[in-house]
């Protein structure tokens, strides 16, 4: 497999939203109404959605099918309901996971009085179809990746003090992703939103220029 770091910028993100009702969204693959046929997945990764709801703003009920969404929150807190009765508030290094199956209907809003902003990836399964799944890890800790199964994935969440390094999964396909700080991998300097697609590196790190908080995929295929 060829090495490659392909670095994508927060800036060059797909736009999206509804900024009239509160929602501004940022978009690293094609997503919706912005189509890009040769930006379409990376590994497992169908979506890294960056999302911003004001106080009372929301997407309301729509539906998913066979996608495993996973969604991490930065700050405020996401509230969550769905069809199969399920109901929970998710706040910041809490992991949670919806695995759609064949089809399931969910609503997330922010109830609370702070902003809230949070990363939802979107993985395929290997397996489409099958029925919806729901769990909530809370407090998660850098020690302890989260595992997806479904989709050959696991996530690592570092959370990095100045100057501190980390060193990256060796994988066939990683992703990362900058929710705070700075970071260097390799030659390149990485910011907040900041993401890059890495195939055939090992042993490469991360260090932290100031204190930073990452979101690591390490996929099989």
């Amino acid at each position: 497999m060829e090495r490659v770091i392909d670095v994508r910028r927060s800036g060059d993100r797909y736009v999206g939203g509804e900024p009239g009702a509160g929602i501004a969204s940022r978009h690293a693959f094609s997503f919706g109404p912005h189509y890009d046929p040769d930006n379409l997945r990376f590994g497992a990764i169908l979506a890294c959605n960056e999302e911003h709801l004001a106080p009372g703003a929301g997407f309301d009920e729509h539906p998913h099918s066979h996608t495993e969404i996973v969604t991490w929150v930065a700050t405020g807190e996401l509230t969550h309901r769905d069809s199969t009765g399920r109901e929970s508030v998710v706040r910041p290094g809490d992991v949670q996971r919806l695995s759609s199956g064949g089809g399931v209907r969910h609503v997330e809003r922010n109830d609370g009085t702070e902003p809230l902003v949070f990363i939802q990836m979107w993985l395929a399964p290997r397996d489409p179809g099958g029925d919806p799944a729901y769990e909530v890890v809370h407090g998660i800790a850098d020690s302890t990746p989260y595992d997806v199964p479904a989709a050959g994935a696991m996530l690592h969440v570092r959370r990095l003090a100045v100057g501190e390094r980390t060193e990256l999964p060796t994988a066939p396909y990683v992703y990362l992703h900058v929710v705070r700080g700075e970071v260097r991998l390799g030659e390149a300097e990485l910011g907040p939103g900041d993401a890059a697609r890495i195939t055939g590196e090992a042993g490469l790190e991360a260090l932290a220029a100031v204190e930073a908080q990452l979101l690591v995929w390490e996929m099989s295929g």
